[in-house]
C-alpha cells in the first residue's frame, strides 16, 4: 500500500487549497522538471475536550522519524497536561507553536471548537459526524462552511477487509474494563458487602499496563484465596460484541480468575448458585446476536437476514440474558435500524423483581452510544464523576451508590486514561499516513476513501448527511468546545454558584481564592472544577487567569471589583458579580462597551432578583398603558423565627461587617408625596417600627439608602409617584440593641478605636469606659444607663445586657481578638457568637408592592413576594442559595451568548430578567403575585415610622 502513495496527480481536489498546491506543484511536477518533493507542514493541536485528554495522534518518537523521512515541518500547540511535555518535541525538531495557521495538515484526536477550526486546512480528527450524530450536525456544517477537508480516523479501513485500521478501541476496552471492575467494588461495598474488587483503581491511577496487570494478579490471588461474596454469586460477566473493544476488555477480564460459560449454561448455574466452584472464580459470558437477536416472526436467526431487514427481528437479552448477569460490559456498535439490547422498560422490569437484586449491579458501556443499544443510557459520564445510576422503576437517575438503580460507566474518552501506552499505539497505526499525508499524498486508498467533506462539498458515501444537516438548521451550536468559569473568591454564597454551574459538563471552573485550602475545599467536591491561589495585586497573575476564562465572576470584596472588571475588560470577558455598581465601576461602562464586554451587576438577591420581579410586574404595567405610582420594596435576610431566640433577632450567614456598616448609611425616600432623608448614624432611631407583610411575622423594618435614584434605574418619574421605598428587614427589637450599640460606641470606624489581643470582656469595658477590674454587670447597668439616657433596672438596659452575654462578652475568659476598629472587634465576635448552629436554619424574605394606576382610572394593588427557607440539613443557607443561584444563572446566560447588551449591566433589561426567573422557578424558586384593589390596600398606609 505504501509503495504506491506517490503519483503525479491528486483526486481530492487541491484548487482551492493553496498551501496544498504549492506542495504539489513542487512534488508532483513532471520529471523533465525534476524539481525537488516540497513537502508540507504538519500541525498537531492540544486536545481541549477537558482536562483528562491528555493522548496525542503522534508521539515525539512518531514525530522525529517523520521529520527525518520526509523533511516535513511540524508544529505542535503547547500544553502543559498532555502526557508528552512541550520539550520532549522541541527535542525531535518540531516547533512549539500557538498558532497553527501555517500548518497544511492539523492532527488532533478529539473534535475541535468551531470557533478553533482554521479555513482551508485539511484536519484529521475523530469528528463524529459520519453517523449523522445530531449533536455533531453543526460541527459538519462548519467543516462546509470553512471549505475544510474533514478526514475522520474512523473511515480509515482496509480497502480488502473494511476493518479499522487507525484506532484507540482496544485501549477503550482496557481502560472501561478496569474502570468497571472498580465501580462494581465501590457498588458492592455500598450494598454493604466487601469484596476482593475494593481493591481495583481507575484506569488512569495507573502508570501503564504493567502496572495494572500487577494489581489485577493480585486481586485473583485474593479471590482464589478468599472468595467472592455468596449473596452475588455466581458472579457473571456478559460480553456483548466481539471488536477491538471487547477484546481489550477481555483482556483485561481474562487476568482475573474466571470460567468461559454459554448462554444455554445460565439457568443452570443460577439453580446451582452454591457451588463452591463459584466461590473463588468469576463467570464470563461472551453473547453475540444470535444469543438474543429473536426473529419475530419465529424461525431460526439468520445473520445474513439480521443485517439486512434487522426490523424482522427483536431483543430478547433483558429475558434470556439480563436476568443472570451481574455486570455486562457493552461493546457492541449499534446503529438506530437495529433493535436495542435493552429498553428502560426491560430495566425495570428486571429491578421489580426481588429475587434478581443481585443482578444487573453494574454495566460498563464502552460503547458510549447515547441513547443507542441501551435506552436507558442517557449521557456519557466523565473520568472525574464516572458513574451514575438508574432506577428505571422510579423513572429517576442519580449519583448516590447506595441508592437503587444500576450503576453504569459510560465515559467517552476512555483511552485516555492510558494516554501514553494509548497514544504510541495509535500514532504507530497512524505514522503511514501521516507520512503519505507530510508528501502531499492525499490520492492513498485509506486517506482518500476517509474523507468525510471537502472543497466545500460532502463526498459521495456521505451525501445521505445533507438530510441531518438540514434537519439541524434550526440547531445553533455557537461553540462546542467546553466554557470556563473563574470565580473569585470562595465565601458563603459561592457553594450554590459552583452547584449550579458544574451541572453542565460542557464547564470547566476554577476557584480562585487568597486562601488556597478554601477554594480546594471547595473545588474537589465537583467534577471540572479546580482551585487555584489569587493574588488580585498581582496584575499580571490576575490577567493570567481572566484570560483563560469566558465568564469572570466576581464574589471578593465590593471595592476589589473594579480590579477584576479592569482586567475583564482589557482581555475581552464578561464578568458577574452581586453587588452594587459602585462609582469606579460605573466609570467603566463606556471602556466595557467598547470591548464588548457584558459587566452584570446588582445579580444576587438584594440587589438582584428584587431587580428582576420588579421589573417584570413594571415593563407589564406599562405593555398595558398603567403608571406606576408606588413601588414599596422590602427584603431581609433573616433567621428563621424558630432559631430567632436572642436579643437581636438575628444570626449571620455572611459578612456581620456587611451588616453593621450597612446600618450606618444615609437614606433617602419619598412616602405618601413626602421627600424623606435619614443622616447617616441615624438608621436605627428612625426605624419602621411595624412591617405589617405576614400576620406571622413580627417584622420591623430600616430604609436601604438612596431609594429615589431607583425610579430612573426602573424607569418611572419619581415626580409622577407618590411613593418610592427600597428598605431591609428585621425582626422587631433588632434596631433598638443595634442603636444602643452605636451610641456607646461599638460601631465606630475610626481606627483610634483598634482592639489589640484583647478579650471581649476587654473591648466591652474599655468601650464603655470602665476599668476591666471594677468591671461586674451592675457597674455596666450604670453605665449604659448613663450614655443611654435611661434607667438602669430599665427594658432597654435589661436587653442590651442579655445581649452582652449571649454575644460572650461578660465572659472574661474569651479568647482575644484583635481587630483595626470597634466595628470590626464587634463583627469579630458576632460572628463566633451567633453563628448558626447544625439544624438551624435562616430565611429570606422578599417583598414588592406596586400601586399601579390603570388606564381606566382604577388603583390596582399588586405584589410580588418570594420566601425562602435554608437546608437545616445540609447546611445550605437560604442567602447563600438565592444570592450564589442567580448569579450562576447570569454567568449561564452569558456563557450561552443569551445576554447581547454590552456595558456595566443591571439584570433590569428583559433579556437578563426573563430567563433568570424562569431558571429560578425551575430551581423551585418562584415569586407568588397577588392583586387587589383600592389604595386603602396599600402598605404606604400601613407602615409605621418612628
Amino acid at each position: 500500500m505504501i509503495s504506491a502513495l506517490y503519483t503525479k496527480t491528486g483526486k481530492l481536489g487541491i484548487r482551492k487549497y493553496p498551501l496544498y498546491r504549492r506542495a504539489f506543484q513542487a512534488a508532483y511536477a513532471s520529471s523533465a522538471q525534476a524539481k525537488p518533493r516540497v513537502p508540507l507542514v504538519i500541525g498537531i493541536r492540544r486536545e481541549d475536550k477537558n482536562r483528562w485528554e491528555r493522548r496525542v495522534a503522534l508521539t515525539p518518537s512518531h514525530v522525529k522519524r517523520l521529520i527525518k523521512e520526509t523533511g516535513a515541518r511540524v508544529l505542535v500547540q503547547p500544553s502543559n497536561t498532555r502526557i508528552f511535555n512541550n520539550a520532549s518535541f522541541e527535542r525531535v525538531g518540531a516547533k512549539i507553536e500557538e498558532d497553527l495557521s501555517k500548518a497544511d495538515a492539523i492532527l488532533g484526536i478529539k473534535e475541535v471548537p468551531i470557533d478553533k477550526l482554521i479555513p482551508n486546512k485539511t484536519y484529521l480528527i475523530f469528528s463524529h459526524t459520519h453517523k449523522g450524530q445530531a449533536y455533531n450536525m453543526p460541527s459538519l456544517q462548519a467543516f462546509l462552511d470553512k471549505n475544510i477537508r474533514l478526514i475522520d480516523y474512523e473511515l480509515m479501513t482496509d480497502p480488502a477487509s473494511g476493518k479499522r485500521l487507525v484506532l484507540f478501541g482496544t485501549y477503550a476496552g482496557y481502560a472501561g474494563m478496569i474502570d468497571g471492575l472498580h465501580g462494581l467494588g465501590q457498588r458492592l461495598l455500598a450494598l454493604g458487602y466487601n469484596s476482593p474488587l475494593i481493591h481495583m483503581g481507575q484506569a488512569h491511577v495507573y502508570p501503564n499496563l504493567e502496572c495494572v496487570s500487577t494489581k489485577l494478579q493480585h486481586v485473583g490471588d485474593i479471590i482464589s484465596d478468599q472468595g467472592l461474596p455468596d449473596a452475588f454469586a455466581p458472579m457473571v460477566f456478559t460480553f456483548t460484541g466481539s471488536g477491538n473493544v471487547t477484546r481489550g476488555a477481555r483482556s483485561i477480564f481474562d487476568k482475573l480468575p474466571h470460567e468461559n460459560i454459554t448462554v444455554e449454561q445460565l439457568p443452570e448455574i443460577i439453580k446451582d448458585r452454591y457451588n463452591p466452584r463459584f466461590k473463588n472464580r468469576l463467570m464470563a459470558l461472551q453473547v453475540n446476536a444470535k444469543d438474543y437477536a429473536e426473529r419475530i416472526n419465529g424461525g431460526g436467526y439468520d445473520r445474513a437476514e439480521y443485517r439486512e431487514s434487522p426490523d424482522r427481528y427483536r431483543s430478547v437479552f433483558a429475558q434470556k440474558i439480563a436476568p443472570y448477569t451481574t455486570m455486562l460490559i457493552n461493546g457492541i456498535y449499534w446503529e438506530t435500524k437495529y433493535p436495542r439490547l435493552m429498553t428502560t422498560k426491560d430495566l425495570a422490569d428486571i429491578q421489580r423483581r426481588r429475587d434478581l437484586r443481585s443482578r444487573m449491579l453494574a454495566i460498563a458501556d464502552i460503547s458510549c452510544d447515547i441513547g443507542g443499544s441501551l435506552e436507558f443510557m442517557s449521557h456519557a459520564s466523565t473520568i472525574d464523576s464516572p458513574f451514575f445510576y438508574v432506577d428505571a422503576v422510579n423513572s429517576a437517575e442519580h449519583k448516590d451508590i447506595e441508592k437503587p438503580g444500576v450503576q453504569i460507566n459510560s465515559i467517552d474518552n476512555l483511552p485516555t486514561e492510558l494516554p501514553f501506552e494509548a497514544s504510541k499505539h495509535f500514532g504507530d497505526s497512524l505514522y503511514p499516513y501521516a507520512k503519505a499525508l507530510a508528501m502531499g499524498n492525499l490520492e492513498d486508498t485509506v486517506l482518500s476513501n476517509a474523507v468525510v467533506c471537502q472543497n466545500g462539498k460532502l463526498e459521495s458515501p456521505h451525501r445521505h448527511l445533507e438530510k441531518d444537516l438540514a434537519k439541524a438548521q434550526g440547531i445553533r451550536v455557537a461553540d462546542t468546545r467546553r466554557k470556563r468559569v473563574l470565580l473569585a473568591g470562595s465565601g458563603m454564597v459561592s457553594q450554590p454558584l459552583v452547584d449550579y454551574l458544574a451541572r453542565s459538563r460542557d464547564t470547566e471552573i476554577t476557584v480562585a481564592s487568597n486562601s488556597l485550602d478554601e477554594a480546594r475545599s471547595l473545588a474537589y467536591q465537583y467534577p471540572n472544577t479546580q482551585a487555584t491561589l489569587l493574588d488580585i495585586s498581582d496584575h499580571a497573575s490576575l490577567a493570567k487567569n481572566v484570560k483563560d476564562s469566558d465568564v469572570v465572576v466576581s464574589l471578593v470584596p465590593a471595592p476589589l471589583h473594579p480590579q477584576i472588571a479592569e482586567a475583564a475588560i482589557s482581555n475581552g470577558k464578561h464578568m458577574v458579580t452581586a453587588s452594587y455598581i459602585s462609582d469606579n465601576m460605573a466609570r467603566l461602562n463606556e471602556r466595557a462597551k467598547d470591548a464588548s464586554v457584558s459587566i452584570i451587576n446588582e445579580i444576587g438577591l438584594d440587589p438582584g432578583i428584587d431587580h428582576c420581579s420588579a421589573m417584570k410586574i413594571i415593563d407589564e404595567a406599562k405593555a398595558r398603558g398603567a403608571k406606576v405610582k408606588s413601588f414599596i420594596s422590602w427584603c431581609g435576610g433573616l433567621v428563621a423565627p424558630e432559631n430567632s431566640s436572642n436579643q437581636l433577632g438575628y444570626k449571620f450567614s455572611w459578612s456581620p461587617r456587611g451588616v453593621m456598616t450597612a446600618g450606618l448609611n444615609p437614606a433617602k425616600f419619598k412616602i405618601n408625596q413626602q421627600l424623606r432623608e435619614i443622616p447617616s448614624g441615624a438608621l436605627f432611631a428612625n426605624k419602621f417600627g411595624s412591617v405589617p407583610l405576614y400576620p406571622g411575622f413580627a417584622f420591623e423594618g430600616l430604609a436601604n439608602r438612596d431609594s429615589l435614584q431607583y425610579a430612573d434605574i426602573y424607569g418611572l418619574r419619581l415626580e409622577d409617584m407618590d411613593t418610592m421605598f427600597r428598605g431591609t428587614l428585621r425582626f422587631q427589637g433588632y434596631s433598638e440593641i443595634l442603636d444602643g450599640l452605636l451610641k456607646l460606641g461599638f460601631l465606630d470606624l475610626d481606627s483610634g478605636t483598634a482592639v489589640k489581643h484583647r478579650t471581649p470582656f476587654q473591648f466591652l469595658a474599655s468601650t464603655i469606659g470602665l476599668n476591666p477590674e471594677e468591671c461586674d454587670r451592675s457597674k455596666v447597668a450604670e453605665i449604659l444607663a448613663e450614655r443611654l439616657n435611661a434607667t438602669a433596672s430599665g427594658p432597654l438596659v435589661a436587653r442590651l445586657l442579655s445581649a452582652f452575654e449571649e454575644f460572650g462578652m461578660l465572659d472574661p475568659n474569651q479568647q482575644n481578638i484583635s481587630a483595626p476598629t470597634a466595628l470590626d472587634a464587634l463583627s469579630q465576635i458576632l460572628q463566633s457568637s451567633l453563628k448558626f448552629k447544625p439544624g438551624e436554619r435562616d430565611m429570606v424574605c422578599l417583598f414588592h408592592e406596586f400601586g399601579i394606576e390603570e388606564p381606566d382610572n382604577t388603583y390596582n394593588v399588586q405584589t410580588s413576594s418570594l420566601v425562602a427557607y435554608g437546608d437545616s440539613e445540609s447546611g445550605e443557607t437560604a442567602m447563600a442559595r438565592t444570592v450564589g443561584v442567580p448569579a450562576a444563572i447570569a454567568t449561564r446566560l452569558l456563557l450561552e451568548g443569551k445576554v447581547q447588551t454590552r456595558g456595566v449591566l443591571r439584570p433590569t433589561i428583559p433579556e437578563i430578567y426573563q430567563p433568570l426567573l424562569e431558571r429560578l422557578g425551575h430551581m423551585g424558586m418562584h415569586f407568588m403575585e397577588t392583586s387587589r384593589n383600592g389604595a386603602h390596600n396599600s402598605l404606604q398606609q400601613k407602615m409605621a415610622w418612628n
